[in-house]
């Protein structure tokens, strides 16, 4: 295992979230070309499928930005995926960040889909991703709150799909540093080919423990934050 730790960036999508903030695509590249210079190894642009100033803003940054890694958003729907792929292909490495929700309530509520609907949907979407780009990281959406034995086998198939990094997120803020080392070791444990990913955790900060979350999964293995 490397023990480099990438750095992976999502202020331009995930920070755009916050209460009040709103980018233009102009302010979007100028916040990327900084984000490059600080030596921020991957850019999370955008979600490009979600408004047409978005895919504009994932563009450009693609097109203007070079020295890191440029990454787009997409749930694990083809049109997303399509969508991704023409906001990112001008970056000198253009990623695809695949998600969908793993957790039975966000499931059965956001997707009306059972376990192995899910599976099947993530597998080929990752899959649909990696005929674009040998660069897929994909992400099961709620992991902190599903059932472990389901997270790692939809790794498990994501990886053999062609997903090159796994990210875990806590998409609700939910965790505290012991149950996230204790996920990463498990993840380690009983995703037998983890080893042909890197593995990355992406936090929030509801509970005041993102950066405790964070040390915590790069004590147990992971290697993008």
């Amino acid at each position: 295992m490397s023990e480099k730790v990438y750095v992976f960036d999502t202020t331009l999508r995930d920070g755009e979230q916050s209460a009040g903030v709103a980018f233009t695509p102009s302010e979007k590249v100028e916040i990327a070309k900084q984000l490059e210079r600080l030596g921020v190894d991957i850019i999370e642009a955008g979600f490009p499928c979600s408004t047409p100033g978005d895919l504009e803003a994932v563009s450009r940054v693609a097109a203007e930005v070079r020295g890191a890694t440029i990454c787009a958003l997409a749930r694990a729907v083809a049109t997303d995926i399509d969508t991704a792929w023409e906001a990112v292909k001008t970056a000198e490495d253009p990623r695809i960040h695949v998600f969908i929700n793993t957790s039975d309530i966000q499931m059965a509520h956001q997707l009306n889909k059972d376990r192995e609907q899910v599976l099947t949907q993530a597998e080929a979407m990752v899959r649909h991703a990696a005929k674009y780009t040998s660069n897929v990281e994909f992400s099961p959406m709620d992991a902190t709150r599903a059932d472990p034995k389901f997270v790692y086998e939809i790794v498990k198939r994501c990886v053999d799909a062609g997903a090159t990094t796994i990210n875990i997120p806590d998409s609700v803020g939910y965790a505290i540093p012991a149950e996230i080392e204790e996920l990463f070791k498990m993840v380690m444990e009983n995703v037998p080919n983890i080893h042909k990913a890197r593995l990355s955790f992406h936090g929030q900060n509801d509970l005041g423990l993102c950066t405790g979350n964070t040390l915590a999964a790069v004590s147990a293995g992971a290697r993008q934050v």
